[in-house]
């Protein structure tokens, strides 16, 4: 009889195992996407998970998985992906490995889409006790205790408060910086893409998060150091995608920081073939208004002017902005424009910055801006256009013209070196010439064309200096000085700087020559006549 008993308690025991077995284990679908479609042969994993699953063709997978399970793991060709899971009970789990959709579509016992002051009115017992709780462990800065109670709010509650979203991603950014590898990171990645998706959809601000989202991705996706060519391209279309909708979406009301992402961003896909030369002008032109609309509230907002800055030299450096494109962009817009005298004159200094006042475009521009606006600046132009024509006497009247008019400094700055220039090289006029060069040096001390302009004016005035061939000679003292100075004024002189200054050593005075003159390597001394220019002794 107590064997019969025995074996009666073992079988139900048996029993009970088996039920508390089939009890702790959880069957888990949904659907994978890849480019916002549906992925077939997708190898799905999971934590305490015996089994594997390859997605049919329409991206749908059951997996047998553990209560417990902490995560997911898709793998495509070498491309592993993981996704938390941890705390999330709903079975049904779709997955998207460029955040295209939700990862999570629903939570368990419905979304409740209401307002935190709603919730509180309807004195909904669950949020109070799960809003309570999170708050008071994140203002301790205790993200992991705070983290089950966010979950709960984020999958049931979308709608009771932004700081959801902002916090979320404080919290989920905290553990991507301490995750130790990249699949962890790729996840913590996606669950922020997420959430940037889901603070859109429930809070609207499409344009502003996509900013953020976008930046937030160029920032951490491009630090894997095993991204190869096909990765990192398709890693700049679809962050290139989230910013120029942004853009588009908030006009000049666009963050700065997008800007400057989104122009590092168009200049690596005209790199890679993916944009055209008239789409990486058109974006330039895009950011550049917004910058200067910041500018126009803030001028003195010094990262806003680095903003700018930097996006200027994007532009230059991406070899889109030769003349044939910038001419194909700019004549339809002139011929729409004939009367936009802000247009044109625009028009025109990027024209004039990219090398292009060669063009018909720039001559026609330039003489109808002077009618619209007869300004100092449009005289600048004007000047240039008889300069080219080798009408040299009317170049001169409007260069002087241009001078005398122009307040804007550093159109003033690169109007003075061009007149210096000018008077140099057509009226051999070195007086003149190192006067309005100077001008330019009031303006920039640091500009190295008009600092190596005066060292060849020197150089030419050398032979009729003085009937002294040891007074000859030290106008190279001065001359060699200014090349120095050039060179170390930037890098766009530098080589050319550093060549005249080796070359023109060579016609010092000999040592000889200055002891016989009683002077002593190293001392001052002063250059008369119109030079009147103090340098060192050197042989």
């Amino acid at each position: 009889m107590k064997a019969i008993f025995r074996k009666s308690v073992l079988f139900t025991l048996v029993i009970m195992v088996v039920a508390i077995s089939t009890m702790a284990q959880r069957v888990i679908t949904g659907t994978v996407y890849r480019d916002g479609k549906p992925a077939a042969g997708v190898m799905v994993e999971g934590h305490k998970c015996s089994d594997s699953y390859y997605t049919s063709f329409d991206g749908k997978y059951e997996l047998k998985a553990d209560q417990k399970s902490k995560w997911l793991k898709f793998t495509f060709a070498d491309e592993t992906r993981k996704l938390d899971i941890e705390g999330n009970t709903n079975n049904v789990i779709d997955y998207s490995y460029d955040g295209k959709i939700p990862v999570v579509e629903a939570a368990e016992g419905g979304v409740v889409l209401k307002t935190r002051e709603e919730l509180l009115k309807d004195q909904d017992k669950d949020f109070i006790n799960e809003y309570s709780l999170y708050t008071e462990f994140y203002r301790q800065s205790d993200f992991k205790s705070a983290m089950p109670h966010w979950k709960k709010l984020y999958k049931r509650y979308p709608k009771c408060s932004p700081n959801i979203y902002i916090q979320g991603l404080k919290m989920h950014q905290d553990l991507l910086e301490k995750a130790v590898n990249q699949d962890d990171k790729n996840m913590y990645i996606n669950k922020i893409m997420d959430i940037y998706d889901n603070r859109v959809k429930h809070f609207k601000q499409k344009g502003y998060v996509l900013g953020r989202k976008g930046t937030f991705w160029f920032k951490h996706k491009l630090l894997d150091e095993n991204i190869d060519e096909n990765k990192l391209k398709e890693i700049h279309k679809t962050g290139y995608g989230w910013l120029e909708e942004s853009i588009n979406e908030q006009g000049n009301k666009t963050e700065t920081p997008v800007t400057v992402v989104f122009m590092q961003t168009t200049n690596q896909l005209f790199k890679m073939g993916e944009i055209s030369k008239e789409t990486v002008i058109q974006n330039y032109e895009k950011c550049m208004a917004i910058i200067e609309s910041h500018l126009a509230d803030n001028p003195d907002d010094n990262n806003i002017v680095l903003s700018k800055e930097t996006i200027e030299r994007l532009f230059g450096i991406s070899g889109a902005a030769d003349c044939d494109a910038l001419v194909n962009i700019y004549a339809p817009q002139f011929e729409e424009n004939p009367d936009d005298a802000e247009f044109i004159k625009g028009m025109l200094r990027k024209l004039n910055r990219a090398g292009c006042d060669n063009s018909d475009l720039f001559a026609n521009a330039t003489e109808r801006l002077y009618e619209l606006d007869p300004s100092g600046e449009a005289a600048f132009n004007m000047a240039r256009r008889f300069l080219k024509r080798d009408e040299y006497d009317k170049a001169n009247e409007y260069y002087k013209m241009s001078t005398e008019q122009i307040t804007d400094p550093e159109i003033l700055e690169l109007a003075y070196y061009e007149y210096a220039l000018f008077i140099f090289l057509k009226e051999n006029d070195l007086q003149t010439a190192r006067f309005y060069a100077r001008k330019a040096l009031e303006i920039n001390p640091k500009n190295c064309q008009a600092l190596m302009l005066i060292g060849n004016i020197y150089l030419q005035a050398s032979s009729k200096f003085s009937t002294d061939d040891f007074e000859k000679a030290t106008v190279f003292w001065v001359a060699v000085d200014y090349f120095n100075r050039a060179r170390r004024a930037g890098d766009e002189c530098m080589s050319d700087a550093a060549t005249q200054a080796s070359k023109y050593r060579a016609y010092f005075p000999d040592k000889e020559t200055g002891f016989f003159n009683g002077l002593t390597e190293g001392q001052n001394y002063t250059v008369g006549g119109w030079i009147n220019e103090t340098t060192k002794v050197r042989y």
